[in-house]
């Protein structure tokens, strides 16, 4: 078992990270065209799904906010990622000679105005591209060339200060033979800056609000255990808990106050600072868990979250200690006796008070007969490489922890 102070036996480490300018508090988009003055980008391309585009309480304030720097609005992004609509949305930034991208609403929309700005400074053509993702499971990335992105979350998804994307392309686009999927990452992806405006957020769906948010609550608990955790991170992802932890209990309980949104949004930003860095993630194996559940079968990321920690934690802590000390001093449990029981139990009453499922065979999910392939896929998965030091997981436990979700 491992020091619980230390993800690994060795105490050194080596933090790099450039982050968003980071712009918080309720009606900050009402600065976005300062913002975008001082970092010398004139004219602004809004890209988003066609609800967001549609619905005056979003779009009017980002709009207002943006003034004589917007230059147009392309709200076609779907939550498949398409590379056929970033295609489009290149056609557009062109149309409009837009100089930066300013994404709104969720992680999708974030994810293809990336895709939109690692095509418009590639020299090949779509069709090329398609085939490289079909074949590679990605698309390199220029070394320069690439429109800036600002960024305007309206869920707790947490997506907002990565280097990655995800992106699929479908045969009906002619770019690719059959679906295929996969992603790109680059520094030069990281957003020039994210505006955390929780007026916008609480305009958003709860149910949307509710699946969205367990993703980006695991991101700070994965943070604490991940192999490469850092004294940052553990700072950042603590706190960040602590304010997510609270602030979605009231939201559970119906709360909708500015005061409750506000802690949400600090929480969110919090606790993926520093999670997604040049070459590296804090992201683990809960993540890992998700994607094999998600991307194969009609299971929401959030959804499946809420299945799938408590039975990961159980199973972590059965072979790691799993930085359990931190893990209940963030969720405000650390005078506990059993820290590893009740960390567990604090993980699910987030799962319950959001009214997401606690079982798979609730979900249109994997049947158990399906579950070795799954387990499979979950091992092969990248987040696996940041499990916990110690931790060895092998297909025939991955299935267990399956059978204990169902």
């Amino acid at each position: 078992m491992t020091d619980p102070e230390t993800p690994t036996d060795d105490p050194s480490f080596r933090f790099e990270y450039d982050p968003a300018i980071l712009r918080a508090g309720p009606g900050c988009v009402d600065d976005l065209e300062t913002e975008l003055a001082t970092q010398g980008f004139d004219r602004a391309l809004v890209v988003c799904g066609s609800t967001v585009g549609s619905t005056p309480a979003v779009i009017d304030p980002v709009t207002e906010g943006l003034g004589d720097r917007l230059a147009g609005v392309f709200a076609e992004t779907t939550p498949e990622k398409r590379l056929e609509t970033a295609v489009d949305g290149l056609e557009r930034l062109r149309a409009v000679e837009a100089d930066v991208l300013v994404s709104l609403g969720g992680g999708s929309s974030l994810d293809t105005a990336k895709v939109i700005s690692v095509l418009a400074a590639s020299n090949r053509s779509p069709d090329v591209l398609g085939r490289e993702l079909a074949d590679t499971g990605t698309i390199a990335v220029p070394d320069d060339g690439l429109p800036p992105i600002v960024a305007i979350p309206t869920t707790l998804a947490g997506a907002d200060l990565s280097m990655v994307a995800g992106v699929t392309a479908s045969p009906s686009s002619g770019l690719v033979d059959e679906e295929a999927s996969g992603g790109v990452g680059d520094p030069q992806l990281m957003p020039a800056a994210v505006f955390a405006d929780p007026e916008l957020v609480a305009t958003t769906p709860r149910s949307v609000l509710a699946a969205s948010a367990m993703n980006g609550f695991d991101k700070g608990i994965e943070t604490l255990y991940a192999r490469n955790a850092t004294p940052i991170t553990d700072a950042t992802a603590i706190r960040g808990l602590e304010k997510l932890h609270d602030g979605l209990l009231a939201f559970g309980r119906g709360s909708d106050d500015d005061e409750t949104f506000g802690t949400l949004v600090e929480g969110i930003l919090l606790v993926q600072y520093g999670i997604s860095r040049p070459g590296e993630s804090t992201l683990s194996i809960i993540h890992a868990f998700g994607h094999g559940l998600t991307r194969t079968y009609d299971v929401q990321q959030g959804a499946a979250h809420a299945i799938v920690a408590p039975a990961v934690l159980e199973y972590l802590f059965e072979h790691v200690d799993g930085r359990r000390e931190l893990l209940a001093e963030a969720l405000g449990v650390s005078e506990a006796a059993e820290s590893a029981e009740v960390i567990v139990d604090a993980v699910d009453d987030i799962g319950d008070a959001l009214g997401l499922p606690s079982r798979l065979r609730d979900v249109d999910g994997p049947d158990r007969s399906e579950f070795p392939d799954v387990a499979e896929a979950i091992l092969a998965d990248g987040m696996m490489e940041n499990v916990p030091a110690g931790l060895e997981p092998t297909a025939e436990e991955i299935e267990g922890v399956l059978e204990r979700a169902w």
